[in-house]
């Protein structure tokens, strides 16, 4: 049996689990693979007739647990997506039958009725699987006409910048042969005027990014004005040319990859062009107008213009706020970091930086936000191929000065106590220099001054 039927099989049997209830609670994170997971989830209880309740966090905590546990019955079902993998301790506080689907590297033994995740059948979940696509999958078994949510888990996947391959690949196969998506080739980006499609998009992040005058000279010099989508294959083609040469100055190689090649249109939703959807969802989350997202994935056709708004509105502002935070970086012995306060989108920003300005090495962004500070952090393939794993590190740093992370080796985040940034970077640093054998022995100590 290969890996996949093993994964189609765990998403058969939580399916056959689903069907048993009469009423179910959804819980699912706030970004965009987690948004296309609740919007999945939704549509598939819906149809099959399944009363249900649906909220939206940002993490799995004890004040979520407690949240459900008021609003559950012991006969009634609990689905948590894109989370609860890492936590099998919270998982065992529910007061109700729980099934987790998610893509988060699994701790320990899940409590849970059943566990759909792709770790657990050797397909790697930070790249080939995520939460929404693990979704689909359960969503597909429910019934065979929700085929046409394979666009949902696509754009899920794109939005955790994943690879199509295994199971991704079976995903937008099988979404391309249903005519639920098309593919258009050109640059990953979303629809609209040249101008402020380059000047207000950090992906991709370019020197003239956050400068729309010089947006509109590198324009003119091409001769291009319009927007994106009526360019000619031939002027994509040019333009594509432009940017990567501005990219191979300083990107990573998979930074230059995953903005010129083929964009992926979603033709059962309202937002076709894929990034315009992930950038929906992804502002929508980040503002919590959880239910705006939700419209959207559920198709309320009457919400689409003040998302698109919102959305624009929003990219404006997150670009101005990372480019201000670039200029704080600072470098560690074996990392980049910035600290910061109010930061729009810390992930937003650790995937520009890691991305576009110092693919050499992980980079890590800590916020004071409300209270505490948060942390996410990222990498690049080539540096996990080494050995970088940052859902270890991160855990492990955390935990030392009193806090809890952890993620994808590639992709991680953390919440750790106020006054901890010096002990937990320094900590961090370490283990990823053990991690990439450039700081010798373990808990060797760094020279480093790390300042807040």
């Amino acid at each position: 049996m290969s890996e996949l039927e093993k994964l189609i099989d765990l998403a058969k049997n939580a399916a056959e689990k689903i069907r048993k209830y009469r009423f179910v609670r959804i819980v699912s994170h706030n970004d965009a693979d987690g948004l296309t997971s609740a919007g999945i989830m939704a549509q598939a209880l819906l149809r099959a007739g399944i009363c249900f309740q649906l909220s939206i966090a940002g993490r799995l905590d004890e004040a979520v647990i407690e949240d459900v546990n008021r609003s559950i019955s012991r006969n009634e079902l609990v689905i948590f997506c894109d989370m609860g993998s890492g936590q099998p301790e919270l998982i065992g506080r529910v007061e109700a039958d729980v099934i987790v689907l998610d893509h988060h590297q699994p701790v320990g033994q899940s409590p849970a009725k059943a566990v759909v995740n792709a770790h657990l059948v050797g397909i790697d979940g930070a790249t080939d699987l995520s939460a929404s696509g693990t979704c689909y999958l359960v969503a597909r078994e429910l019934a065979a006409d929700n085929v046409d949510l394979a666009g949902l888990a696509l754009a899920g996947a794109i939005g955790d910048k994943q690879l199509f391959h295994t199971a991704n690949a079976f995903i937008l196969e099988e979404a391309l042969k249903a005519g639920v998506v098309s593919i258009r080739k050109g640059l990953k980006v979303g629809d609209g005027d040249l101008v402020d499609v380059l000047a207000y998009s950090t992906e991709p992040f370019l020197d003239i990014t956050g400068y729309p005058e010089k947006v509109t000279e590198f324009l003119n010099q091409l001769g291009f004005s319009g927007k994106i989508e009526n360019l000619s294959e031939e002027k994509v083609s040019r333009l594509a040319n432009a940017v990567a040469l501005k990219l191979v100055r300083q990107a990573s190689p998979e930074a230059i990859e995953a903005v010129i090649g083929e964009v992926l249109l979603l033709n059962r939703e309202l937002v076709r062009n894929v990034y315009d959807f992930i950038s929906i969802l992804n502002t929508c989350g980040k503002q919590k107008i959880y239910g705006l997202a939700i419209s959207l994935c559920l198709k309320d056709k009457e919400i689409v213009n003040e998302a698109l708004s919102l959305k624009s509105e929003y990219e404006k502002k997150l670009t101005l706020n990372v480019r201000e935070n670039v200029e704080k970086i600072r470098k560690g012995e074996n990392l980049w970091y910035v600290v910061t306060a109010d930061a729009l989108s810390t992930g937003n920003l650790a995937s520009t930086v890691v991305r576009y300005l110092h693919p050499e090495l992980p980079f890590i962004c800590i916020n004071e936000s409300e209270g505490i500070l948060k942390v996410s952090a990222r990498g690049t393939r080539e540096l996990v191929s080494k050995g970088l794993d940052l859902a270890f590190a991160l855990r492990e740093a955390a935990g030392a000065v009193g806090g809890k992370g952890g993620g994808h080796n590639v992709a991680s985040g953390a919440a750790i106590p106020l006054g901890s940034v010096e002990e937990f970077l320094s900590i961090a640093d370490r283990i990823i220099g053990d991690q990439l054998q450039k700081t010798g022995t373990k808990n060797q100590k760094t020279n480093i001054k790390f300042s807040e």
